[in-house]
């Protein structure tokens, strides 16, 4: 528990100050301006008193509990600062001072040896390097920013202070309330993962916001955000992902999987909403802390012009949501007391001219219907129009358990109008896109509360049979597996894959076509020779023996000449098996959040158009066909243009087989299948080709 920081009944400001413009006096002021409900002692040995207020020389001199201390000395005396505070029993610290990591390593050694002694003492440490905290429950700011927000049910945490100023000056212009605002810093203790945990179960919190620049510890932040997930919404704002990870990856799940398609992963999995920039942090917070959540994704816009009511109909689409008709009854009813140049489709356009009475029989008749989930309501302010009249008429009919979000375009003529709709607390846009991006966070995270258990299936497998393909990899310290001992590992876990073997001439290689019949396939078997193809290693339907000797001396003539000093182990022959729909599936272990799993089409779609999609393992069946359904090509599984479609279950299946390999050994770091050949329902799948990379080898 965190109370000691948000509900302290004594702070101490070390390093009080009686110099305006010192942080140190405006973390002093702040307390005593904004009304704080507690005590307040000032410490600074060079003065007696601070803005009416006794002060102190050290704060034990005060002689009374102190549950909190604000920190704003340079760092050279915090730890000494730090002792005294160990010695007052304070239960709290927040040190706003600068220099520690983000200076460099001495900054680092100083902030480990603050942490270390803050563990020690059982002192839960804010910071360093922070703005403070806002708690307006309690009418403390314990910060230097220069606005007290008003109570409210949005709650904020923050890895930049700026960007805590930022959110500060948004607040008030809106005339929006924060519950709390807390600036991390450094997180040398207190971390994301204590903050969600604390306000999961403050009370006056229902949307938990974070900006953040990093994530110490990838598996608690996804079982801690899930957890707080189901009990209140989580939004976060991630910053610093464009970055790939600084070793070169061999897979293709390695190269096209990055740090913000982790984050993305791990956010999908807790339910956390993902805010792509600023605007959108808080366009989906207040959207999720005013309105009740939606209860499907059919949505219904209503306005008096028809741009913008294109315009949200285009945004609507473009984020798979539905603008269906409404029933029959409804719009009949609603025509009768529309003009006849009104519409009563979806948008609904209820003219230029629309007055307060018109917008707000619209709305009611809107909601009444069974068909509608959620209603965008769009005003752009006319000759005729009276946006305050208009904004009470709509707050007035808004009424029920379905999601009501404005949007009124303009500056001056809706500003006061728009000011209403927070006050009751409905959410309001200056565009049908930010409007309908808001609500389409609300539809995600219904839908991830409705989700069914997660159940995870462990399959029957031969893990012996693994680790002693993984055991030989290592005596051998080879960190790349190839094709052959891939596919004896992907056979444990009962994947199909095609009979064969490996030949080490081309006598053996015929021997072994005539054993398993014709026609085969040949790739070459070489420890250095990653991607066969390159350099010519693959050859496909030879049938009969004369094609089978020409390929394999043609294939190794063309590899020595262009690796002279390769090591060879032969040929693999194998089956050719019926030709299908060719698909990848892969693992890359992300150093934060464990392994994710790929899935894609082969061929063009992943080595030009990307076409992927990632989950994070352990993975259940429903979110292996969510992983399909994520990708743009997924109307081609299904059958289209009077093609057949794939067995959509049996690479759920072969996803969910994946995710128990490399949870059940994590030396795995890179995987591919590519391609997985899957047909029609009925038909086995066939791994036709499978490498993995190996750490610690």
């Amino acid at each position: 528990m965190l109370d000691a920081l948000f509900y302290p009944k004594t702070v101490a400001v070390i390093g009080a100050s009686r110099s305006p413009g010192k942080v140190g006096y405006a973390i002093l002021s702040n307390l005593v301006s904004s009304g704080f409900e507690g005590t307040i002692i000032p410490v600074n040995p060079q003065v007696d008193e601070i803005l009416g207020l006794p002060c102190y020389k050290d704060v034990r001199e005060a002689r009374q509990k102190i549950d909190l201390a604000i920190i704003v000395v340079p760092p050279s005396v915090v730890m000494p600062a730090l002792e005294s505070v160990a010695a007052a029993d304070v239960q709290a610290v927040a040190v706003i001072t600068a220099g520690f990591k983000e200076v460099g390593e001495s900054g680092a050694a100083l902030e480990r040896e603050m942490a270390s002694f803050c563990q020690k003492h059982r002192i839960r440490l804010l910071g360093p390097n922070c703005l403070g905290l806002i708690n307006t429950e309690n009418k403390m700011n314990a910060s230097f920013a220069a606005q007290m927000p008003q109570a409210g049910a949005i709650s904020v945490l923050s890895q930049s202070g700026a960007l805590c100023t930022a959110i500060l000056d948004w607040a008030e212009g809106r005339g929006a309330g924060l519950a709390k605002l807390i600036s991390i810093g450094n997180k040398a203790d207190i971390a994301e993962t204590d903050l969600l945990q604390a306000l999961a179960k403050d009370e006056q919190t229902n949307v938990i916001t974070a900006y953040l620049e990093s994530i110490d510890d990838g598996p608690s932040f996804i079982r801690i955000a899930e957890e707080v997930s189901r009990h209140k919404p989580v939004v976060v704002l991630k910053a610093g992902t464009t970055a790939a990870g600084g070793k070169a990856a061999s897979s293709h799940t390695g190269s096209l999987a990055g740090a913000d398609i982790a984050y993305g992963a791990a956010f999908k999995r807790a339910g956390v909403v993902r805010a792509e920039d600023f605007e959108s942090l808080f366009d989906c917070a207040t959207a999720l802390a005013m309105q009740p959540l939606p209860k499907g994704n059919r949505v219904a816009v209503i306005t008096n012009a028809g741009g913008p009511g294109i315009m949200a109909a285009d945004a609507v689409e473009k984020k798979d949501m539905k603008l269906d008709a409404l029933t029959t009854e409804i719009a009949d009813a609603m025509a009768e007391k529309l003009p006849a140049a009104a519409s009563v489709g979806n948008p609904i356009d209820v003219l230029g001219d629309a007055d307060p009475a018109r917008y707000a029989m619209a709305l009611e008749k809107t909601l009444s219907d069974p068909r509608v989930d959620a209603v965008v309501v769009i005003l752009t302010p006319q000759a005729m129009s009276d946006p305050d009249a208009t904004a009470d008429a709509i707050i007035a009919a808004a009424q029920g358990d379905k999601p009501v979000l404005a949007c009124f375009m303009g500056g001056s003529q809706v500003m006061s109008a728009r000011a209403k709709f927070v006050a009751a607390n409905i959410p309001d846009y200056s565009s049908p896109e930010r409007a309908v991006a808001a609500l389409k966070a609300m539809v995600d995270y219904q839908a991830w509360l409705s989700r069914p258990p997660r159940v995870v299936a462990r399959f029957p497998v031969n893990r012996h049979r693994v680790e002693r393909v993984l055991a030989r990899q290592a005596r051998a310290k080879r960190a790349a597996v190839g094709e052959v001992e891939a596919k004896e590992i992907l056979r444990a876990y009962d994947f199909n894959v095609p009979p064969g073997q490996l030949a080490r001439n081309g006598e053996d290689a015929i021997a072994v076509a005539e054993r398993i019949g014709y026609p085969v396939a040949m790739k070459v078997v070489s420890p250095d020779i990653l991607h066969k193809s390159d350099y010519g290693g693959v050859k496909l339907n030879l049938a009969k023996a004369s094609d089978v000797l020409d390929a394999y001396d043609l294939m190794m003539l063309r590899i020595k000449r262009k690796m002279p000093e390769v090591k060879m182990r032969g040929v693999l022959i194998e089956k050719m098996g019926a030709p299908g729909r060719e698909v990848i599936l892969g693992m890359h272990r992300d150093p934060q959040f464990g392994p994710m799993l790929m899935f894609g089409l082969g061929g063009i779609f992943v080595e030009v158009m990307k076409d992927v999609s990632f989950y994070l393992a352990p993975l259940t069946h429903e979110e292996a066909l969510q992983m399909l359904e994520n990708t743009r090509s997924y109307a081609l599984l299904q059958g289209a243009r009077g093609e057949a479609g794939v067995d959509l279950n049996v690479i759920a299946a072969a996803l969910q087989r994946i995710s128990q390999l490399v949870t059940d050994f994590p030396q795995i770091e890179e995987m591919d299948i590519n391609p997985f050949i899957v047909g029609e329902v009925g038909r086995p799948p066939v791994v036709a080709d499978a490498r993995m990379i190996l750490s610690g080898v």
